[in-house]
């Protein structure tokens, strides 16, 4: 970016950077009284899509199929890794990835079509593996929850990562999964610090109400966890051992964690967020980066990108081993199962 932007209120970018493959971007013009950029509202555009599960061969990701609902987020988490998929569609990372959400509106229909057909072979799927399947926009447009109907209908196992509190309101259909071991929910902590949340991750659940979310999974039979991602060496490192703590109170019965990952411009609008609100620590926050990424702010290596690789590498490791194990943490991790899947409720034989 050629100028740093003031922060803007409940956003996490405070700019568009041009889009890599576009070379050239025509941004959202200044206010003539005020000379700054106006307040950018959330804009949803249609996907057409035909199929709703994308599959992945990435050696270092847990799972093959994945759903999302939404294209872009607007939790508008400064960090996020998702946001250079705008590009493709000729957006920019930055407030465009917050503001311009591309909706799958016919997710739950495409989803019970694709169960239903002779090709599927039943096996997990992934929510959130980009974008937030719970973002704000869910509460209105109920897209997630009516995947999850699918789902539970089909006894399809799935797998569930989000930031947001939301999540509770679909506890009835999480729990029809959980009954045949078909759902596992973890729920996203970066920091237990509510004002670094609002600017960090500005449109997401504050700490306490994630801690809330994985108290009331744990409670209603649900098998939750945590996830303290994306650890921000120099920022926010010295919390895992907190917040793993939490999340065990909580209720929590696994953990994970990763380092945050700053692939293409992401990397450029998280160094302007720390300038614009850590200035004073910027510099100790890209060294300890450039220690775990072989002198760079990102290396995307397979099985090193989502832990990186050094000194300050190894010592979060430790950390995460030693708590996870003090905690009693992931010591039980039952495997979902498909042996309960079916193709639907009136397709079962009868013995009459």
């Amino acid at each position: 970016m050629s100028q740093l932007q003031k922060p803007k209120r409940g956003r996490g970018a405070s700019d568009n950077p041009i889009n890599r493959f576009e070379g050239h971007y025509v941004d959202y013009d200044l206010d003539e009284e005020t000379g700054e950029k106006p307040a950018q509202k959330t804009q949803l555009f249609k996907d057409d899509t035909k199929n709703i599960i994308s599959f992945n061969k990435s050696p270092d990701i847990p799972f093959e199929a994945g759903l999302n609902p939404y294209r872009g987020c607007e939790h508008g988490c400064i960090y996020c890794y998702a946001r250079p998929y705008h590009e493709y569609l000729g957006f920019s990372v930055g407030l465009d990835f917050e503001t311009k959400i591309i909706v799958k509106y016919d997710a739950a229909a495409l989803l019970r079509k694709t169960l239903m057909s002779p090709k599927w072979e039943p096996q997990v799927i992934a929510m959130s593996g980009i974008t937030d399947v719970y973002q704000p926009l869910e509460r209105k447009l109920l897209i997630t929850r009516g995947c999850l109907e699918v789902l539970a209908e089909f006894r399809n196992p799935v797998g569930i990562i989000t930031k947001n509190h939301l999540i509770t309101r679909d506890i009835d259909y999480l729990k029809e999964l959980a009954e045949y071991n078909c759902v596992r929910v973890t729920i996203s902590i970066t920091t237990l610090d509510k004002s670094l949340t609002e600017i960090m991750e500005p449109r997401t659940s504050r700490p306490n109400r994630r801690l809330r979310a994985i108290e009331a999974l744990a409670k209603a039979g649900i098998p939750v966890g945590v996830n303290v991602a994306p650890i921000i060496p120099g920022l926010t490192d010295h919390e895992c051992p907190d917040i793993l703590k939490a999340a065990k109170n909580a209720g929590a019965t696994h953990a994970g964690y990763t380092i945050v990952r700053l692939p293409y411009k992401v990397k450029d609008i998280f160094v302007d967020w720390l300038e614009q609100h850590f200035p004073d620590r910027k510099e100790k926050i890209k060294n300890r980066l450039y220690d775990m990424r072989g002198g760079k702010l990102y290396k995307a290596d397979w099985g090193k990108r989502m832990r990186g690789d050094g000194n300050f590498s190894q010592q979060i490791r430790d950390i995460f081993a030693i708590q996870t194990k003090k905690l009693g943490l992931n010591e039980a991790r039952t495997p979902m199962t498909i042996e309960h899947f079916k193709k639907s409720s009136g397709d079962q034989l009868t013995l009459f």
